[in-house]
């Protein structure tokens, strides 16, 4: 695979040939599963109209956090590493993050940030952080399987549990 699916082929068909092709496969981890140090990570891809491709890496984490959380940064973060206005493909296994967006985001902000059943809306800080870096962008979404052999997920996967991995050493650091 080279980094671009069959998910958003159509979606970027449409973008002009002088314009650069952006894909983003994102992964978040964390410690505990629920709770702990935690890592996110974003792998990039920019494709020009001749072919050529560039392939670069965000990641980073910390020592408190949700798998949630890091799954949210992983996106935020690739987003961020974009510029303004650019076609990307976000190819996430995050159900979470995926489904929210597309189905909950919008009636989240008109309903002052509550659930249908008047909870708070967890996360809130870092979903108006994804709505914005979304809605500069044109964001076209692929869901894939998360463990599944997938090289691009999968090394995403391997970025983010190697920041979760190095936060929670430097956790056990500070506490020593």
């Amino acid at each position: 695979m080279d980094g671009l699916s069959d998910g958003c082929a159509d979606a970027l068909a449409e973008v002009s040939v002088s314009d650069l092709r952006y894909d983003i496969w994102t992964d978040g981890a964390c410690a505990n599963k629920t709770s702990g140090a935690g890592g996110y990570a974003a792998i990039l891809f920019a494709r020009r109209s001749d072919g050529s491709a560039e392939q670069w890496e965000v990641s980073g984490g910390t020592f408190e956090t949700t798998n949630n959380q890091m799954e949210l940064m992983a996106v935020i973060a690739g987003l961020r590493a974009l510029p303004p206005q650019a076609h990307v493909c976000v190819h996430t296994d995050s159900t979470y993050v995926m489904k929210n967006f597309n189905e909950r985001l919008r009636r989240w902000q008109g309903n002052d940030w509550r659930t249908a059943d008047g909870k708070r809306v967890k996360n809130r800080d870092l979903w108006e952080q994804l709505a914005t870096e979304a809605a500069a962008r044109k964001v076209d979404w692929v869901k894939v399987a998360g463990h599944s052999g997938n090289k691009w997920n999968d090394y995403a996967d391997k970025l983010a549990c190697a920041e979760k991995d190095a936060y929670a050493e430097r956790g056990r650091r500070l506490v020593e």
